[in-house]
C-alpha cells in the first residue's frame, strides 16, 4: 500500500470499532498519523495501539464542550453514531435529542473546529459516514433518519464553502454494515417486528436491497480511502451509495 498520506493527520470519530477502525487502519497503513476519537477509553487505547495511533476520549453527546474546540486535522471522518428503534409516538424525546447531538451537531462542531487549519494549509478531506437512511426512510427510525438527512445537507454546505480552499466534503451511504451497532439492531428489530433474530437480516434489514448480504466495514473504508486521496480532488458535495441496490428502487 502506498504512503500517500504521510504527513497527514486524520481524526476518526467512533474509531475504536467497525467502520471507524477500518478507516483508521487504512489511513495508518498509508502513513497518516491517526487519532482514534471514541467514548470508550479502553477500546480507543486498544485500537490506537494496534495501528500506532493516538487516542482522544470524547463524549460527542456533550456538544457544548465542543463549542470552542480547535481541531488539528487534515482528514476528518465523522463516523460515530448510535441507534434507537421505536415508533414516533413511543420515541423517548431525550433519545431523539441525543442522536441529533451525536450525529449532526457534533459533526458540525468538529468540521467548524477543523476547517480553519485546513483552509490555512489549502488541503482537507471531510468524509461523513451517512447511510442509505440519509437518502431514504424506514419506519421506527425517526431520529436516525432525521440526523442522517441533516448530515447530508451539512456535508454539501461544507463542500461549497471549502471548495476555494482545497477542502472536499462528501458522504458515504452504506446499507446495513456488519458492525456492533447493527448486531444490536438485529435484536431490537426482532423485538419490534415480533420475529426471530435469524429472520431479521433478510426479511427486515435487506428487504429493499438487491444484494442480500451485509456490507463489510472494509468495503466502506476502501471508498473512504479513495475519497481522501488526491485522485478524488474533484469529488465534493457528493453522496456515494454502497447499499446493495437499495436506493435504486
Amino acid at each position: 500500500m502506498s504512503t500517500d498520506l504521510a504527513g497527514r493527520r486524520a481524526v476518526v470519530t467512533g474509531g475504536a470499532s467497525g467502520i471507524g477502525f477500518a478507516c483508521a487502519s487504512q489511513f495508518a497503513a498509508r502513513g497518516a498519523t491517526v487519532v482514534i476519537a471514541d467514548l470508550n477509553a479502553e477500546a480507543a487505547e486498544k485500537a490506537a495501539a494496534a495501528i500506532g495511533g493516538e487516542t482522544w476520549v470524547v463524549d460527542l453527546g456533550d456538544t457544548a464542550a465542543l463549542d470552542a474546540l480547535t481541531l488539528d486535522a487534515d482528514i476528518l471522518v465523522n463516523n460515530a453514531g448510535i441507534q434507537r428503534v421505536a415508533s414516533i409516538v413511543d420515541f423517548d424525546p431525550d433519545a431523539f435529542r441525543l442522536i441529533q447531538r451525536i450525529m449532526l451537531e457534533a459533526p458540525f462542531l468538529l468540521i467548524r473546529a477543523a476547517l480553519p487549519g485546513m483552509y490555512e494549509r489549502g488541503w482537507g478531506r471531510i468524509v461523513n459516514i451517512s447511510s442509505v437512511h440519509g437518502l431514504r426512510a424506514s419506519a421506527f427510525k425517526s431520529a436516525y433518519v432525521a440526523a442522517k438527512h441533516g448530515l447530508e445537507g451539512l456535508s454539501k454546505v461544507t463542500a461549497l464553502e471549502g471548495a476555494e480552499h482545497g477542502v472536499t466534503s462528501n458522504c458515504i451511504n452504506p446499507g446495513y454494515v456488519r458492525t456492533p451497532l447493527v448486531e444490536k439492531q438485529i435484536a431490537d428489530q426482532a423485538k419490534v417486528h415480533g420475529i426471530p433474530e435469524d429472520e431479521v437480516v433478510e426479511k427486515v434489514m435487506l428487504t429493499e436491497a438487491a444484494i442480500k448480504q451485509l456490507v463489510e466495514a472494509d468495503d466502506v473504508a476502501s471508498l473512504v480511502g479513495w475519497l481522501v486521496s488526491d485522485a478524488a480532488a474533484m469529488v465534493t458535495g457528493a453522496s456515494y451509495t454502497m447499499d446493495g441496490g437499495w436506493s435504486a428502487r
